[in-house]
């Protein structure tokens, strides 16, 4: 099995910024793609940024030129550089893996725990 080790949330000030880590353990031969989800209460989990074993990168609308996403060296961790934070980013925060390949075991896909951030003055 494989778990997503999420870390780096918490309260920050309008403007001010967060930086979330995710890391997969477990015995992983590859991961194709990695991401953040978030959830705020009474709204749907909706995607906020995307990477992919090659490094491409998609990001929701609302976070573009705000955030950015990206992969450790070892391609079995994901990072989320968040700026200029505002109330409306509050959420929690899942890490998602996709497309994930363990010796004898069948492609599939995992998600985080989830960490809360909360912007508020």
């Amino acid at each position: 099995q494989v778990q997503l080790v999420e870390s780096g949330g918490g309260l920050v000030q309008p403007g001010g910024s967060l930086r979330l880590s995710c890391v997969a353990a477990g015995n992983i031969a590859s991961i194709d793609a990695m991401g953040w989800y978030r959830q705020a209460p009474g709204n749907l989990r909706e995607l906020v940024a995307r990477i992919t074993r090659g490094g491409t990168t998609s990001y929701a609308d609302s976070v573009k030129g705000r955030f950015t996403i990206s992969r450790g060296n070892a391609r079995d961790s994901v990072y989320l550089q968040m700026n200029s934070l505002n109330p409306e980013d509050t959420a929690v925060y899942y890490c998602h893996a996709s497309g994930v390949r363990q010796i004898a075991y069948p492609e599939s896909t995992y998600w985080g725990q989830g960490t809360q951030v909360t912007v508020s003055a």
